[in-house]
């Protein structure tokens, strides 16, 4: 049985409008298939303050087609603090 990756959806938290184009660009460039992308303005309130604010990104990747894939897609995360 084989396995291949046909596509992904990540969520990224960024802080600037500024970093979001550039991000979107990049992967735009990237080796594979940027089906679609989202982003979202969000703030974050305390007692109808704002305290802080970020984008909220999504990606989906796309890597084979469905019915006629072509490649293998090894998938490593790297964590870091």
């Amino acid at each position: 049985m084989s396995k291949y990756l046909v596509t992904t959806t990540e969520v990224y938290r960024i802080d600037s409008e500024a970093e979001v184009e550039a991000f979107i660009a990049e992967a735009k460039k990237a080796n594979y298939e940027l089906k679609k992308y989202t982003s979202e303005y969000k703030e974050v309130k305390s007692k109808k303050q704002i305290v802080d604010s970020y984008f909220k990104v999504t990606l989906t990747k796309g890597f084979n087609d469905e019915k006629e894939p072509a490649s293998q897609v090894d998938v490593k995360y790297e964590v870091s603090f």
